[in-house]
């Protein structure tokens, strides 16, 4: 039985630029299996956000094929978009992405009012998830009001409330300082630990060697895919192992 949540055959895209065309993907193939964790490393126009952003629903392929969980992803209007990104996938960058006039509960709650869940409710499971992660008592702070490790507990907080069968982190480290990037590395492997795909955009081997597999963008197309013998999964005494 097929276990793959993501599978990309022969992927292709473009961008024209007035008469120029900048071919990004040159035929890429990719397999993620439920519950791996994976980076994708790559110099800057490697292809490697390109990518990402196709995985994660947020731009079209020219050829080729990409399967989410079996279902076929192609030119889908923004409203089915949103639908499958709000069903299957959670995001974390390295800006945060957080609004900042809402407070860390409202950010947290935000892909629940998508869903049309109540204000109340969406709030109560929001504080829940802040709880999990420590910040309980910051709920109710400004952005403006929190550490950048606070803020990228806030935004991991906000990619798991609507339970995703996979979390898209681009550079989630980026912003953070050597100790703040290990937390944040712990908590996203027992996200992990919990049965959720993770795929970690990066340029810092300190981190890609933290996962179970390491792939390589070189010019659009994927130069290695080298499963990594060093990877562990078990995490320290955890604050998500009721996640599930």
């Amino acid at each position: 039985m097929d276990n793959s949540i993501i599978r990309v055959e022969t992927l292709h895209k473009s961008y024209v630029n007035g008469s120029n065309a900048l071919h990004v993907l040159k035929g890429v193939d990719l397999d993620i299996r439920q519950g791996e964790m994976v980076s994708i490393m790559g110099s800057s126009g490697s292809g490697k956000s390109t990518l990402l952003n196709i995985i994660g629903i947020l731009d079209n392929y020219d050829a080729g094929a990409y399967y989410l969980d079996g279902i076929k992803i192609e030119k889908m209007s923004e409203t089915r978009a949103a639908r499958f990104r709000n069903k299957y996938i959670g995001f974390v960058f390295q800006s945060f992405n957080l609004i900042s006039f809402k407070n860390a509960m409202e950010n947290v709650a935000l892909p629940l009012y998508y869903q049309k869940v109540s204000r109340k409710k969406r709030n109560m499971i929001a504080l829940e998830y802040l709880e999990k992660l420590g910040l309980r008592e910051w709920a109710h702070h400004l952005p403006s009001e929190l550490s950048g490790g606070q803020k990228q507990r806030v935004a991991i907080a906000r990619s798991l409330i609507s339970k995703p069968k996979v979390i898209l982190a681009d550079e989630p480290t980026g912003a953070l300082d050597s100790v703040t990037s290990t937390e944040v590395m712990e908590i996203l492997k027992e996200v992990n630990a919990t049965g959720i795909s993770i795929i970690i955009v990066t340029h810092e081997n300190e981190i890609a060697a933290q996962t179970q597999r390491i792939i390589r963008l070189r010019d659009g197309i994927i130069e290695s895919n080298e499963v990594n013998h060093n990877f562990s999964n078990e995490v320290s005494a955890g604050v998500l192992l009721e996640q599930r």
